[in-house]
């Protein structure tokens, strides 16, 4: 038996990275897709024919969620044409690394609007329907940086700490009408951003990680799944580290 069969899951920023791994882990366990993006028309076309070749719904909405209004339109369009939510992966993220000194504040509230204020805006207009449904699972993605934070990342591991205090609080809040909030926080992934790092640099964070590998999307869609599944119907309020061992 497919582990979200039935369900309907919310994925944002979707069309590439670890949100693309966690649409395609979900769909092939079979749950219907609504996913945002917010560049290529034709990438998350071809993404929408992919996830739909799997046997489930699955569909595309060009939105920005660090936008409140297009947040809102974005829910309203998905409970219309889905007619419920079962999950949602709050993934959108960008990174405008460096020093604190020459950060600028355009660098600093890109990152909080499109990592933070965007977690808000889904969750925050999701809720009718959950609430209706007195059900619902909600994943928010952290990362390390914002438990030990990370020189360089001021902005990112701001935004990634205000994830996890906005995921405990949710749970709560929202725990007694089954409503269930619990935050990953990914190390080291193998992603588009990764890769462009040099290999020294690689090499100095695999040095670090105990099981000595980079993560891949994979890894951290198979947490989401569990989370997203009637498997963790007990687990609320939780930060589940998906990093090899690097946070311990």
């Amino acid at each position: 038996m497919k582990l979200l069969e039935g369900k309907v899951a919310i994925i944002t920023g979707a069309t590439r990275g670890i949100g693309r791994g966690i649409a395609e882990t979900f769909a092939k366990n079979g749950a219907n897709i609504a996913f945002t993006y917010v560049s290529s028309d034709e990438k998350a076309k071809a993404f929408e024919n992919e996830l739909n070749a799997l046997g489930i719904k699955a569909k595309g909405f060009k939105s920005n969620a660090a936008d409140y209004a297009a947040a809102e339109s974005f829910i309203n369009a998905v409970v219309e044409e889905f007619g419920q939510i079962d999950a949602i992966v709050n993934n959108a993220g960008i990174t405008r690394d460096g020093l604190l000194m020459r950060m600028s504040e355009e660098n600093w509230d890109d990152v909080m609007n499109i990592n933070l204020k965007s977690v808000f805006n889904i969750t925050k207009c999701a809720l009718r329907t959950l609430l209706k449904q007195r059900s619902g699972s909600i994943i928010n993605m952290s990362s390390v940086v914002g438990i030990e934070g990370n020189a360089g990342q001021s902005n990112y591991a701001a935004s990634k700490a205000g994830i996890i205090g906005f995921t405990k609080s949710v749970a709560l809040e929202l725990g007694s009408r089954n409503i269930r909030s619990n935050a990953i926080c990914p190390g080291f992934i193998e992603t588009e951003m990764t890769a462009e790092l040099d290999d020294a640099v690689k090499q100095g964070w695999i040095d670090d990680i105990p099981l000595k590998r980079i993560g891949t999307p994979q890894d951290v869609a198979n947490a989401c799944l569990f989370l997203a599944s009637d498997l963790s119907t007990y687990v609320n309020g939780q930060t589940l580290n998906v990093c090899g061992g690097m946070q311990t």
